[in-house]
């Protein structure tokens, strides 16, 4: 392999895995939407879905990232999404303000470890939307930790949270697209 099909590779691999992440984000949030205002079964189910959904992102983007300095972040973001995904199991039963702090320590968390690979990524091209993502997540997570206090909280903003998230993976799949095709034409 060369050089220049290397990194060709793992943009073509990313393109592909960012575009099932925009897919699932979209309808996750569809499917959350109208059950937001309290927890029921479909939310509550969904609420420890997406953090389980992103823990099989990040095994199949370590596994084709093993070689790069992104790997490690992909791990402790299998890590981090693992202990989200348990903690919700527990938060669901307490209600909403219970699983906006757990979400809200997930995002800031998982938030900043995106922001940490997609830094390391800079040279594969299409990465300032996931450099974005990492940071609004971490300010999201932290508006969920204060949404939690609130009176009339909801899990509204989550499906707003995962469209943004889910349309930040759609401009890197785009992105990508057009970084992969300069990169075999030169």
């Amino acid at each position: 392999m060369t050089t220049t099909t290397a990194p060709a590779t793992a943009a073509s691999s990313l393109r592909r895995l960012y575009f099932v992440r925009f897919g699932f984000a979209l309808t996750w949030a569809v499917v959350l939407f109208p059950t937001a205002s309290s927890i029921g079964p479909v939310s509550a189910a969904l609420l420890v879905i997406y953090p389980l959904f992103d823990v099989g992102a990040a095994v199949v983007d370590a596994r084709s990232s093993r070689a790069s300095r992104s790997a490690p972040g992909l791990y402790a973001n299998i890590a981090i999404s693992v202990i989200a995904a348990g903690g919700l199991v527990f938060a669901v039963t307490s209600g909403i303000p219970a699983a906006l702090r757990v979400w809200g320590v997930w995002a800031v968390v998982a938030g900043l470890v995106q922001l940490v690979v997609a830094l390391r990524r800079r040279a594969l091209g299409g990465q300032w939307a996931m450099i974005a993502s990492g940071a609004i997540s971490t300010l999201a997570g932290i508006s969920f930790l204060l949404q939690a206090a609130a009176p009339d909280a909801s899990l509204r903003n989550l499906a707003g949270y995962a469209l943004l998230g889910g349309f930040f993976f759609l401009v890197s799949a785009l992105r990508l697209g057009r970084s992969s095709v300069r990169s075999t034409s030169n």
